[in-house]
């Protein structure tokens, strides 16, 4: 049997690698969101090919089996996740609209709507791989489960700073509100597809669906209805969009609590240096 090694030279590798896939991703998927449907037939490829891209490192790295991207758990961990994103979204954006903060004005374009579908795909599944897979997964290793939560999220909403619209306060809430999250569910799942298909969701629903901004990416992608958004900010958060609402850091808490009672109750926290 092949020797693994250290966490300190597998992070390195794999996270650079894993980057330049999301980089990657993320020039060739979003130019094509005009040309109906090829965008998400793009979308859709890019995403499986990251998941193979991760696949060999972690089999050139690690020499194992990817329980965590187990074909048998994709099904109902992207089921469940799909349904958990959407509903979060749907919760988060009805009590910002409750208090006057979104109002829908009309239609948009069902086939840009797909096509956004294909390029939330792809970075849900190219983000998940990168900070779940790599850095939160391996960081594990060394922290405890608890400090790569916290390190893992805070990279995660970090990254966010470098959006066109993007804001210290939102990357601090997608730091805690996503990144807190998902971080969570890995650990009491210990599987990619739950946080893949929430991140999705969520994504493709606030982008693709309700017309809202995502994560300070600047021009809204084509939605499914064209939205308007007016308030305090820490309403509707701004040119960033709702993930720098309170709202949704106060929706999104409390399955991140209740992933983490689970991880304890399933004996998935691991301490430092474990």
């Amino acid at each position: 049997m092949k020797q693994t090694l250290s966490a300190w030279v597998r992070l390195p590798v794999m996270f650079v690698a894993l980057l330049a896939v999301d980089l990657l991703a993320g020039l060739v998927v979003p130019p094509l969101g005009g040309v109906p449907v090829l965008g998400l037939i793009v979308g859709l490829v890019a995403g499986f090919l990251a998941l193979l891209a991760y696949r060999g490192l972690v089999r050139w790295l690690e020499h194992r089996s990817l329980d965590e991207l187990a074909r048998q758990d994709a099904r109902n961990g992207l089921g469940r996740g799909l349904l958990l994103g959407l509903t979060m979204f749907v919760v988060t954006l009805a009590v910002i609209a409750l208090f006057g903060g979104y109002q829908i004005v009309g239609w948009g374009s069902f086939f840009g709507a797909l096509n956004t579908a294909g390029l939330m795909w792809s970075a849900a599944v190219c983000e998940e791989l990168l900070f779940r897979g790599a850095l939160f997964r391996i960081l594990e290793e060394k922290t405890g489960t608890y400090g790569a939560i916290v390190v893992s999220g805070l990279v995660f909403g970090g990254l966010h700073i470098l959006n066109p619209d993007a804001t210290v306060w939102g990357a601090l809430a997608i730091a805690v509100e996503a990144g807190l999250l998902f971080g969570a569910m890995y650990a009491a799942t210990r599987s990619l597809w739950l946080p893949i298909g929430v991140h999705m969701a969520w994504n493709l629903a606030e982008g693709g669906i309700f017309g809202t901004v995502v994560s300070g990416s600047g021009a809204g992608q084509a939605s499914l209805v064209n939205a308007v958004t007016s308030g305090p900010e820490i309403l509707t958060g701004g040119q960033f969009g709702p993930e720098a609402s309170i709202v949704a850091i106060l929706v999104c808490g409390v399955p991140t609590v209740l992933f983490l009672r689970l991880a304890r109750k399933r004996g998935r926290i691991l301490k430092r240096g474990a």
